[in-house]
Order: structure tokens, then C-alpha cells, then sequence
């Protein structure tokens, strides 16, 4: 038989392993080095920067480091430098989901360096897109997962500051293919 300070004792328990990743004492806290800049080439192309849709001006209102668009001539290309372990970070299929679209997951890809990429199909009507993410430190670690880099990050696994990268390739129907 459970008793009511049995009960209790489970109910802080809980609680306290729930807030705990809070209460670790984070090495992720904003970094002092500077902002790099931009690259000028992604996979060998070179990047063409595009302005911020009004969306995504309000989300890198706040945001801890800095987002920018690009277009390599054929595929879009968001990079996202960011200084701490943040929610404000999350998965681009959100995006896509929010703005309508439907989700198909795909396979783990991998870059040109052998960096891992989580990557989904993302159509609305005759709209398809092929999206890869992913984020990686300045000491060689990879994630494919936002969450998983999120608590690596919150947990002093990895520190900052990190890249985060989403490439939106569109799809042709294969008869357009040539």
C-alpha cells in the first residue's frame, strides 16, 4: 500500500530528476569568441545571401547568435551561428509543419565531410523539397538531432559556439528530370 507520504516522496523525486538538467551548471554559457562571418561556399558552391523573410526576421529577433539565407543556385541554404544551448533552436521540420507542409522522413545523409544530416521530404501541393540538417561544434562533434544536440549543449557535452545548417533542394517529378 502506497502512502500519501510515500506518494509525496515520488512526486519530488520526480520532479527534481525533471528539473535537474536545468540546475546542471551549464559549460555552455554564451561564448566570448566573435562571430566568424559567413561563408563564402557551401559543397564547393558559391553562397548568394538572401534576405530574411519576414518570419524569419521576427524568430532572429532575440535568437542567441546569428541566422542568415542563402541560395547556391539551386538549393536554399539557412545557417544559423549559434552562441548558447537555446529551444529557440529547433527542428526545420517545425517550420515546415507550421507552414503547411507534410513530412516524410528520409534516411540519415551524410555532407561532403561525413557529417551526419537528418533529412525529410517536405511537399504542399505540387511544392516538394528534399531538407538535410544538421549542427556541428568547432571540435569535430556532429548532430543530425536538435534535441540531442540540445542537451549535449545544456549538459556541457559540447560547447559553444555551434553551426547549425538546413539545405532545401527541390524535387522534380522524374519526367523533369533530365
Amino acid at each position: 500500500m502506497i502512502t500519501l507520504s510515500h506518494r509525496a516522496f515520488v512526486v519530488i523525486a520526480a520532479l527534481a530528476s525533471a528539473a535537474s538538467p536545468l540546475l546542471a551548471t551549464s559549460h555552455s554559457a554564451p561564448t566570448a569568441t566573435p562571430f566568424p562571418g559567413w561563408p563564402a561556399t557551401h559543397d564547393g558552391r558559391r553562397l548568394t545571401p538572401l534576405p530574411l523573410t519576414a518570419r524569419e526576421q521576427s524568430f532572429a529577433d532575440g535568437f542567441p547568435g546569428h541566422i542568415a539565407r542563402f541560395t547556391d543556385g539551386h538549393r536554399e541554404i539557412i545557417l544559423r551561428h549559434v552562441t548558447t544551448a537555446t529551444r529557440r533552436l529547433h527542428p526545420a521540420s517545425d517550420c515546415y509543419k507550421g507552414l503547411g507542409y507534410e513530412i516524410e522522413p528520409l534516411s540519415l545523409r551524410r555532407d561532403a565531410n561525413g557529417q551526419p544530416l537528418g533529412c525529410f521530404s517536405a511537399h504542399k501541393g505540387e511544392t516538394r523539397h528534399t531538407v538535410c540538417e544538421g549542427l556541428r561544434d568547432g571540435k569535430g562533434a556532429a548532430w543530425s538531432d536538435i534535441s540531442q544536440w540540445y542537451w549535449d549543449a545544456l549538459l556541457g557535452r559540447s560547447n559553444g559556439p555551434w553551426w547549425s545548417i538546413v539545405i532545401a533542394e527541390p524535387e522534380y517529378p522524374i519526367s523533369d528530370r533530365s
